[in-house]
């Protein structure tokens, strides 16, 4: 049995197939470590949500579902845009931890040269549970709620979520350049 596994994902948002996966790797791990990746992107088409907003998301589906959410810690991890700092990075935003799971070549190729033992568990359903086709639905109006937990559902719309998307989403050629932070 691993003592305290890692898994990180951008969660953009997340979806029913995150949970099988957590519950996969739960049977293997006494604890887990959620690491929300790009912790500081939000509020564009690709990264909608904030990472406050995922760890919301995060917390209320692990509890709907029943998984013991005294084994699952959430952490943001923010990019470095440097692959040969990102594993320290991470290790200085996360608890300690014993195995990656994943199944991003670069993550597992970083960890594993970073001594790490590094596992893959089998996507869930991938071709249906994919942010980016779930984002889509969002932006074009089609039925998007069966994908992920009703948790999920509740934030997206406590935060205007598709909304959001729909504004970002709109083309500005007709209002001209515009200035941010002004």
């Amino acid at each position: 049995m691993v003592r305290r596994a890692l898994f990180i994902g951008r969660f953009q948002p997340p979806h029913k197939g995150h949970l099988e996966v957590f519950k996969g790797i739960l049977k293997e791990a006494d604890e887990l470590i959620v690491g929300i990746g790009s912790a500081q992107e939000s509020h564009t088409l690709e990264n909608p949500f904030t990472a406050g907003e995922r760890m919301l998301m995060l917390g209320r589906a692990l509890a709907e579902e029943g998984i013991e959410t005294s084994r699952v810690h959430i952490v943001p991890i923010p990019d470095v845009n440097n692959n040969a700092l990102w594993v320290s990075h991470v290790l200085s935003y996360s608890p300690p931890f014993s195995v990656v799971y994943t199944g991003n070549p670069l993550v597992r190729r970083l960890f594993r040269e970073a001594g790490y033992e590094v596992r893959t568990f089998p996507l869930y359903n991938r071709k249906d549970y994919m942010g980016t086709k779930i984002r889509e639905r969002m932006v074009r109006g089609k039925k998007w709620e069966h994908l992920v937990p009703p948790a999920v559902v509740k934030v997206v719309e406590e935060i205007d979520g598709v909304g959001r998307m729909r504004d970002l989403s709109q083309s500005d050629r007709l209002l001209g350049p515009r200035k941010t932070g002004t």
